[in-house]
Parts: C-alpha cells; sequence; structure tokens
C-alpha cells in the first residue's frame, strides 16, 4: 500500500542562471543555486552554489557545495566543500571543511566534532550567546 503523507525529496530545486531572488527559501530537498539570491536559504538537503551564483544572506542546510560567491554566514550540518572557484564573505561554521586550492574565504570558521543537523547546533549556541534582559 502506498503512503502519500511522505514527502519527496529527490527532486532538486533550480535557481538558474539569470533568476533574480529577494526573499527567504525554505524547502526539504536539495538546492542548486546558479542565479542570485538576496535572502536566507534553509533546507534540511544538500545545497549547491554553481560557479555563475551568488546568495547574499544567511545559508542553514544539511551538506553544501560551493563554486560561487556567498556573503554572509553557511551553518552546514555535515560537510562544507569549498571549489577553487568560491569566494566566502562572511562566517562559516560546520562540523567537516574541505577546501580546494584557489579558494577564497573572508571571515571567521567554527567547527565541531558532531553531526548539527542543518546547522541547528549552531543557531542554538548563538541564541546562548546573546546576553539575557
Amino acid at each position: 500500500m502506498a503512503k502519500y503523507n511522505e514527502t519527496e525529496t529527490a527532486a532538486v530545486n533550480l535557481i538558474s542562471i539569470g533568476t533574480e531572488i529577494t526573499g527567504d527559501i525554505k524547502s526539504n530537498g536539495d538546492i542548486r543555486i546558479d542565479g542570485n539570491l538576496t535572502g536566507n536559504l534553509n533546507t534540511k538537503g544538500k545545497v549547491v552554489i554553481g560557479p555563475t551564483g551568488k546568495v547574499n544572506g544567511e545559508i542553514n542546510c544539511k551538506n553544501s557545495e560551493v563554486s560561487g560567491n556567498i556573503e554572509g554566514r553557511i551553518n552546514v550540518g555535515q560537510l562544507l566543500s569549498l571549489k577553487a572557484s568560491s569566494k566566502i564573505i562572511g562566517e562559516i561554521v560546520t562540523s567537516k571543511l574541505a577546501i580546494e586550492p584557489g579558494a577564497m574565504f573572508s571571515g571567521s570558521c567554527k567547527m565541531s566534532d558532531t553531526d548539527t543537523n542543518g546547522g541547528s547546533a549552531a543557531s542554538k549556541e548563538k541564541e546562548a550567546e546573546k546576553p539575557a534582559k
């Protein structure tokens, strides 16, 4: 008997070259960005920023492969892979980091040895750092 209540996560959402989005995106599946995103991106899947992709905002995901540009904060629960053509200006929070020669990164990096499952532990850590009122 088929289960109709389960969500399909095999599909990849694509923001292609020439597409510009301003606003926040929330998804359960994988996302590939080859266009421009100005806003926050939250997904339980993998985020791929292609060589022509540009993101200005915060990214929360399980895994990520970056070949394009990010300006902002990226929270990755498992593996963040920076390709030679990538350029990141901002903060990285991840469990594992792979950097190819030629990748550019300016900012701070926080690493932990636990799987944060989409950067949620990093968000909780940020909340804990806020002063009590």
